[in-house]
């Protein structure tokens, strides 16, 4: 056996307990083996802890290790650097919990806090510079930090308690769809939750729709008040940094 093929059946056994190493090592090798397959896991897992500490503490010891070993054995790392160990951790909890959203949810908001932490940089628009926007053609750019994603249940309010060290609430489902949006400001990951309207507005901006056309699908949902409502919308995206500037096609 050469080098490469000792070397894929190493990473084989860490992976996927595979037994076929062992034929190929002077003596028994189970021991030290053993090391490597318990420290890959081990670090992985660790790795996981530090992304999704809202969801551990919410799920508890045992709970999180189970979870996380089924996250390990489904998704090996494939990146460079495990800074990015851990994505799809949401879709393992949905899988593993059907019955209970808010852990893919709280899942979802621990992992694009940190990846917006870890973004890119990008300047944010000042509401000194619309004086100069015509506003009939004005295609507005978000910040790249911006995630966004349907929620079905009270996790932000979860999460807050949480992250503060309060006893959270019991899990309530929403009455009516709604969404969170993830960003950074500055140097501090920010989130906060919106309606399904506003993340049908963000939607529209994200794939290049002109503040015209925005306004104009606000009107056919709000009528008289679709004016009040994109200004808001406007204000709030504003104040919270999330419009990185503004061009007119």
């Amino acid at each position: 056996m050469n080098l490469l093929a000792l070397q894929r059946n190493l990473r084989d056994h860490l992976t996927q307990g595979s037994t076929d190493i062992g034929r190929e090592i002077r003596g028994d090798p189970s021991a030290r083996l053993a090391v490597y397959h318990h420290a890959y896991r081990a670090q992985l897992m660790d790795c996981l802890r530090d992304t999704f500490e809202r969801v551990w503490t919410w799920l508890g010891d045992a709970g999180f290790e189970t979870a996380g070993q089924k996250h390990i054995e489904l998704h090996p790392p494939h990146g460079w650097t495990l800074a990015d160990y851990g994505n799809g951790f949401d879709r393992t909890l949905k899988d593993l919990y059907p019955s209970d959203p808010e852990l893919a949810e709280l899942a979802w908001l621990d992992w694009s806090l940190r990846r917006a932490f870890d973004g890119p940089d990008a300047n944010c628009l000042e509401a000194v510079d619309l004086s100069r926007v015509d506003w009939n053609t004005a295609i507005l750019y978000l910040v790249p930090t911006l995630r966004i994603a349907p929620i079905s249940t009270n996790c932000a309010t979860i999460w807050t308690a949480l992250s503060d060290g309060r006893s959270p609430p019991g899990v309530q489902r929403l009455a009516a769809p709604m969404a969170l949006r993830v960003w950074r400001a500055g140097h501090t990951p920010r989130f906060r939750s919106i309606d399904a309207l506003e993340q049908q507005a963000l939607q529209m901006v994200i794939e290049g729709a002109t503040f015209a056309t925005v306004c104009a699908t606000i009107e056919s949902t709000r009528h008289s008040k679709a004016a009040a409502v994109a200004g808001s919308f406007l204000a709030s995206w504003l104040q919270d940094g999330l419009i990185s500037f503004v061009e007119n096609c």
